[in-house]
Order: structure tokens, then sequence, then C-alpha cells
């Protein structure tokens, strides 16, 4: 980059300013993550909006971690938000004296500290932005702990009592493969992330049998009653969630994240009437959500993202392609549905195309079925017409 254009991005862009950061620690910043060397103070040219910091502090060998901790940050041009690494807590913290907050905040706006900041990649901005643009100030404000910190430590009950399949024992063992059961014993308790309570079963006053069944089999009263009560209407907001959710927990490593973003997954794929009727809007951006979230998880992890320590990795495990996975069972049916539908948005047909041929790349899962959906999409073509049509004998 020429030196004219980096100096203006410097000024412009955020910066993230952390002292005392001890050596090894593992860094990370969004969809990068690096191991901290002796001169380390921060990260620079930060794009304006929402963003996600995380760290995890090494024994003095390098070769042990504690527990991922985690916050989001807004950041606007020219911010200098300052963090101060305390020993004791292994953590980062906000600086309680504002005078010396303020010295440092010009220190940097002079250069003082630039040679002592590692650039934030404008290259996989991109790549953050298509996993986190329904994420917002109002969306963080709304779910993050009290202090804002994410973290594993906090949810040792959690994690002893939660429900398992083959996937979510390897990412819990995964996931507390550390010293995290010791540190979480020692500490006071830290409050977790305020989610929304998605009900795994729909009871209804006066509602039984056949009609209880159906409530139960098709989501999308349950979605709607959560869309006006806990959402205020805001489809945005709630997609918001769900990214907040998968972020937390894959690059936060927070099992109840993993379980959040599990449970409006279901919610979601769980409907059958609302992605063809009355929410196909939704329902094609919750397919591109997924989508992007699922095309960054699955990448192959070749060390440069996790700093080269293994555990570190930002990216999902084999272990999220197996016959039992959830996902695949969720994404088989909603695939059928649409195969199905009489009606569907174009858009929505595009995107589950899409999903369906990475999740086929990626994982070789089997979604065999007639054809219909396959011959309607060509992944060379732009979008298909707003509305498609199937008649009986494309069925």
């Amino acid at each position: 980059m020429e030196q004219e254009k980096a100096l203006e991005l410097v000024k412009k862009g955020a910066t993230l300013l952390c002292l005392d950061v001890p050596q090894y620690t593992l860094f990370g910043i969004d969809t990068q993550m690096f191991t901290v060397g002796p001169n380390f103070k921060g990260i620079k040219m930060i794009p304006p909006g929402p963003h996600f910091v995380y760290y995890s502090s090494s024994n003095k060998d390098g070769n042990a971690f504690s527990p991922v901790v985690g916050f989001f940050v807004i950041t606007s041009p020219s911010l200098v938000i300052v963090r101060k690494w305390v020993q004791q807590e292994e953590s980062l913290v906000r600086l309680s004296d504002e005078e010396e907050e303020e010295r440092y905040c010009m220190g940097v706006k002079n250069m003082e500290m630039d040679r002592y900041l590692g650039p934030y990649d404008l290259k996989k901005f991109n790549e953050w932005k298509r996993i986190s643009n329904y994420i917002t100030k109002s969306t963080i404000e709304r779910i993050q702990p009290v202090g804002g910190d994410i973290t594993v430590s906090s949810e040792s009950g959690f994690v002893s009592s939660a429900p398992r399949t083959t996937m979510e024992m390897a990412l819990a063992e995964q996931l507390k493969n550390s010293k995290f059961s010791e540190e979480a014993s020692g500490k006071s308790i830290v409050r977790g992330c305020c989610y929304t309570s998605i009900p795994h079963v729909v009871k209804q006053k006066g509602v039984v049998g056949q009609d209880l069944t159906s409530l139960n089999l098709d989501k999308t009263q349950l979605l709607e009653t959560l869309l006006l009560k806990e959402y205020g209407g805001s489809e945005d907001l709630l997609l918001g969630e769900l990214q907040f959710s998968y972020i937390a927990f894959l690059m936060g490593q927070s099992l109840v994240s993993f379980f959040q973003w599990k449970d409006l997954v279901t919610l979601l794929f769980g409907c059958t009437e609302a992605p063809f009727r009355t929410r196909s809007l939704l329902f094609t951006k919750f397919i591109k959500v997924i989508y992007y979230q699922l095309k960054f998880g699955f990448q192959k992890d070749d060390g440069s993202a996790s700093g080269g320590e293994k555990g570190a990795s930002l990216f999902l495990d084999d272990s999220w392609l197996s016959k039992d996975s959830f996902l695949l069972h969720l994404c088989k049916n909603f695939f059928s549905l649409v195969q199905e539908a009489s009606v569907i948005d174009g858009d929505l047909l595009s995107w589950t195309r899409k999903l369906e041929q990475l999740l086929l790349t990626t994982s070789g899962w089997d979604f065999t079925h007639d054809g219909a959906v396959d011959d309607l999409y060509d992944e060379d073509d732009e979008f298909a017409p707003v509305v498609v049509m199937l008649d009986e004998t494309s069925i």
C-alpha cells in the first residue's frame, strides 16, 4: 500500500489500543487471529461498524492457553478504544482514570504508538461484514453480558447439563480443552449473554391433540409470536441475534451461544408455512446468513488464522459433518419443502440452491431429490425471477 494511502487509513480508521498484553497471547479481531509479539500494543485502521475482539492468554512457554474472552465494540472514524491488561485477572479492562485514557488517545492520534500497532487486514473486511451485517449497537446492548465479556469460563454449569449429540460432545470437549474448569471455580460468577428464550415445545392453552401436534410440526406461529413479543416485529433484530450467537460461539468459544444459535436455526428451519407465504423475505435473508456463516466456518484451517495453535482455530471441526449433525436433518427437511413448493420466491430459491451446493461440496451430505429445483437453478445464472411457479409436470 502507498504510504499516503496507509497514513490516511490510519488517521480515518479506528484504533484499539491494548496495553501490556503478554507475549504469546492469542489475540483476534473479527476473522483475524494473531499470536502477540513483544512490541504489540493493539490494532489500527479498523473500519467503522461492529467488531468482535477476543483473546486467550498463554503460559510463559506459549503452549497452554486459558479460555477465550471476547467482547463486541462499535467503532467510528478516528475513534480510539483503550484497554489495559490486568495480570491477576488475565483480561483486558477499561481504564478507570479518564485523564490517563485521554493521554493515550492523544498519543495514538499524534502517531506516537503507530509502530506498535498491527494493521487491520482490510482484505478480510468483506468476509467479516457478510457474517455480521445485521449486528447493530442495539443488538449488542440488548444481548451482551454485564461488563461485556463473553467467555465459556462462566458457563461451567451449563456445560455439564447441556444435551449431547456426538457433534455437541465434541464441541464441548473442544471448548473446555483448557484450564477453564479450574479457573471458573476460583472466580466470581460472570453473568452470561441475555439471549431470547426459544421454547423447544409449543404449548397453548385450550389447544390439544392434533392441533397441538400441528403447532409443533410447523413453527410458523411460534416464530410470529417471538417476532412480535421479543423482537418488536423486527426481522433484522432476530437475524442480528443469530449472527451475534454464531460469532460468540465460533470466535468467543461460548457453548451457551452455540445452543442459542442452534435454537434459532432450528426454529427457522422448522417453519413450513412462513417461508412460502408470510415471511419469504425473512427466509431469503436467513438462508443468506446461514450460507455465509457456514461458508466461513467450513474453510480449511491452514494455521494462518489461528496462530498455528491447536484448539485456537476459527473454523468448525469435522464433527459438524457427522451424520447425526442437527444441520443435516434440518437442511434436508427444508430443501424438501422447497422442492415441493408450488409457489416460491425466486431469491429464496436461489439462495437455497447455493446453500445446498455449499453443503454438498464441503460435507458430502446427500440431499437427493427428483431434480425440479436443480433444473430451475444454475450456479452461473443471476438470481431467478422474483416468483417461480412450479406446475405439476415439473414437480
